[in-house]
């Protein structure tokens, strides 16, 4: 879940006492487009797009205007600009109108969770408004921080020390800097990012740390996030809508995460646990159709959920149905088979025989029951299976995977529908047809 722009940002700010650069949204009448003008000299027209894109700037993608005239002009040329970014196409709707803020200064500041330390990290650079990547190291500081105590005003004293800032941006920044740990930690974030932060004489004589960008990522799970009230629309990115159903039975108990790797890809893995997922996803490349972690001891009414819409979306396409994971602690195997299979038997009720064949390997409580459950539903659906043990090697098993995937590709598919009682031609045109779409 991430938010980028100022149209949300500057709300989000202003809760943490932080200035930010004044900002209209699409709505803006002609009248308000100048008066912001008149007030600040200049405009910045950006387009708005759902969750996070960045690189707007580096695609001309920001427009800028001294009058209501070009400002207008640039509005009807990004207000529904695509953008190609992060192997996406994006769509705009709609832009803002941001009032310039004037500085000498740029400051580049984030936090987020850093899985290299364990902790929240500070990210700092007095040389902000540029990708923090394009930075020497000598320019940017990366320090942990005790959550427990929070981002304090000497982390960041130190910090601009350490880089050599100009003396005259340090005191502002540590009087400002430490606001934005509580708005990050009081409301579920994973990352917060300013870039650029603009030190602009707000008052004569002294320099104020304006956000001038804004970005986060929320913890989906983290009840704290709702504490906002964002609308749920802003985090509606392109995504499939397979995606979005899985997404929609997120709870406290059971992972349901899902990505989808290759549309046209052949193999549908359930995969239980993150190491496991890790690796699935890897070996498999782009047979793989989905990347998935269904852990965490998902009931019984969920986990069918999960493979009912999954079977919805892939089924017809796959040729090998794959439920792999690791020795669970606490998952029970025996809910979650029962679960996969019995959608596994609705699916085929609903639409007939599927030319697939089964392969699975998992460890944890309850196995010999889920087991047997699993295999008296594949029998009795005549599905070929495979069942490995626990103490199998899980990269032996995706190499199995592999080599039966491509045994269906070379003619077995056509085998199992036969076997099925299904013509060779309409085993071909359903792989076709899920091709296709």
């Amino acid at each position: 879940m991430q938010l980028t722009g100022m149209i949300h940002g500057a709300k989000l700010l202003k809760l943490a006492g932080f200035p930010t650069s004044e900002v209209l949204g699409p709505e803006a009448s002609e009248r308000e487009i100048k008066e912001l003008i008149e007030r600040h000299g200049e405009v910045f027209i950006k387009p708005i797009f759902k969750g996070g894109v960045g690189k707007k700037g580096k695609s001309g993608l920001i427009g800028r205007a001294k009058d209501v005239k070009t400002a207008l002009r640039e509005k009807e040329r990004l207000y529904f600009a695509t953008h190609s970014f992060d192997g996406r196409e994006m769509k705009a709707n709609g832009v803002t109108f941001e009032g310039a803020v004037p500085a000498q200064h740029e400051v580049y500041f984030s936090i987020t969770d850093s899985t290299r330390y364990r902790a929240p990290t500070m990210i700092l650079s007095h040389c902000g408004g540029v990708d923090i990547e394009e930075l020497s190291r000598d320019k940017i500081v990366e320090i942990p921080f005790d959550p427990l105590t929070g981002l304090k005003s000497f982390v960041v004293a130190n910090a601009l020390s350490d880089l050599g800032a100009p003396k005259e941006i340090i005191s502002p920044l540590v009087q400002n800097l430490p606001k934005l740990w509580d708005l990050y930690h009081q409301n579920g974030m994973t990352v917060l990012e300013l870039n650029p932060i603009r030190m602009s004489p707000v008052k004569p004589g002294v320099l104020t740390p304006v956000a001038c960008d804004f970005k986060c990522s929320f913890d989906r799970d983290d009840p704290r996030a709702a504490r906002l009230n964002l609308p749920k629309s802003l985090f509606t990115e392109d995504i499939s809508d397979f995606e979005q159903e899985i997404n929609q039975l997120r709870t406290y108990q059971g992972q349901s995460d899902v990505y989808v790797v290759n549309p046209k890809g052949t193999i549908l893995a359930l995969t239980f646990g993150g190491g496991a997922n890790s690796l699935v996803t890897e070996a498999l490349g782009d047979d793989a159709i989905i990347s998935s972690d269904f852990g965490g001891n998902p009931p019984y009414e969920k986990m069918r959920d999960v493979a009912r819409i999954c079977f919805k979306h892939w089924l017809p396409q796959t040729n090998v149905l794959f439920v792999i994971g690791g020795k669970s602690n606490n998952t029970d195997i025996f809910v979650t088979f029962r679960a996969i299979a019995d959608a596994l038997r609705d699916y085929v009720a609903t639409h007939g025989p599927q030319p697939i064949s089964v392969v699975v390997g998992r460890g944890g409580v309850n196995l010999v029951r889920g087991l047997i459950a699993f295999k008296d539903v594949l029998e009795a659906l005549h599905v070929p299976y495979r069942i490995f043990a626990h103490d199998s090697a899980m990269s032996g098993v995706v190499d199995y995977v592999h080599d039966v995937d491509r045994w269906m590709k070379a003619g077995g598919r056509a085998a199992v529908a036969a076997n099925l009682g299904i013509a060779s031609s309409d085993a071909d045109d359903i792989a076709i047809c899920s091709a296709a779409e």
